[in-house]
C-alpha cells in the first residue's frame, strides 16, 4: 500500500533522483518512472592521507608497521558487525598486531565493549577528528548489507585506505575490484573474511589499493555532483516545457462557443465601455 502511494506520487514528477544503480534498478522494477542516478561526492580536503596521525595510531597500540582495521558508522545489528568481528578475528590469527577500531555509537556498543574488550571504541567523531581517525587507519571494513549508498566508503577511499565491502551500493559504483579496493560477492560472508585475511597478509597491496582509491576519490568532487544535479533540473524543465507545448489547447467552454458562433459577443459591453456608476 505504501509502495503504491509512493509510486503514484513519484510518477507525477519529472525526476526521481537516487544515489546508486542498485536503488535505481529496484525502483524501476517496482514500476517507478523517470528514475535517474545522482551519485554523491566526497571532500578530498576534509578526507585525505594528510590527516594521518602517528600519535593516534600509538594510542591504538598500532606501530608504523602495524595494521589498523577501521569501521565507521552506527553500531547496530543492521550493520552486520558480527561479520566484521569474524574478519578481524581471522586477521588476528595471521597477524596479532592487527587492531580493530570502531568509530560511532549505537545500541550494540555497550554489549560489544563488555564482550570484546580488545576492540577500540572511539565514540562519535566529526570534523577534523573524524578525518584523523579515517586517515590513521590502514584498512576499512564495511560489512553492511542494508545501505542505500554508504558515504563512508568514499570517505575511506579519499583517506587512502584499502577498502573491503560487499559488491553493491557505493562500493559497486566506485570500487574497481583489486584496483581501488576489494569487493566481496554480496552476502558471501566466507568471501568477505577470506578477502580480509588476504589484505592483512599483504601490506604492499593495501598500500597500492589505498593510493589508487585516493586518486579515484579526487575525481568524485561535490562540485561535479552539483553540476549533475543542475543538469537534471534543466533536463526536467525542458521536458516539462516540451510536454506543455505538445499538449492540445484546453477546449473553450460550450456556452462561449455558441456566443462566438452567433455573433452576440459584439453586443456584450466590455468593462472599458461600461458607463460609470451613477452616470
Amino acid at each position: 500500500m505504501v509502495v503504491s502511494y509512493l509510486r503514484g506520487l513519484h510518477n507525477q514528477t519529472g525526476r526521481t533522483l537516487v544515489p546508486s544503480l542498485d536503488m535505481q534498478r529496484k525502483l524501476q522494477g517496482l514500476g517507478f518512472r523517470n528514475v535517474s542516478l545522482l551519485g554523491r561526492g566526497v571532500d578530498s580536503d576534509q578526507f585525505g592521507p594528510h590527516h594521518r596521525c602517528e600519535e593516534l595510531r600509538r594510542s591504538w597500540s598500532v606501530g608504523s608497521h602495524g595494521c589498523a582495521a577501521l569501521y565507521v558508522g552506527r553500531i547496530a545489528p543492521e550493520k552486520n558487525l558480527s561479520l566484521a568481528l569474524d574478519a578481524y578475528r581471522a586477521m588476528r590469527r595471521l597477524d596479532d598486531s592487527c587492531r580493530f577500531i570502531l568509530v560511532g555509537d549505537g545500541p550494540m556498543r555497550a554489549s560489544l565493549q563488555r564482550s570484546q574488550p580488545d576492540l577500540i571504541f572511539c565514540g562519535m567523531k566529526t570534523g577534523r577528528e573524524l578525518s584523523r581517525h579515517f586517515a590513521s587507519a590502514d584498512l576499512f571494513l564495511f560489512p553492511s548489507k542494508t545501505e542505500t549508498f554508504g558515504n563512508v566508503t568514499l570517505e575511506a577511499m579519499a583517506s587512502g585506505l584499502g577498502v573491503l565491502a560487499y559488491d553493491y551500493a557505493a562500493a559497486r559504483m566506485h570500487i574497481t575490484d583489486g584496483v581501488t579496493g576489494v569487493l566481496a560477492p554480496y552476502g558471501d560472508a566466507d568471501a568477505f573474511v577470506a578477502a580480509a585475511c588476504r589484505l592483512a597478509g599483504d601490506r604492499r597491496l593495501v598500500s597500492k589499493l589505498g593510493m589508487r582509491a585516493r586518486e579515484y576519490a579526487l575525481s568524485v568532487s561535490w562540485s561535479l555532483v552539483l553540476d549533475g544535479f543542475v543538469d537534471h533540473l534543466e533536463s526536467a524543465r525542458r521536458q516539462a516545457a516540451e510536454s506543455a507545448a505538445a499538449a492540445p489547447a484546453a477546449p473553450v467552454a460550450d456556452a462561449y462557443q455558441e456566443v462566438v458562433a452567433s455573433g452576440i459577443e459584439r453586443h456584450v459591453p466590455s468593462f472599458e465601455s461600461a458607463p460609470e456608476p451613477g452616470a
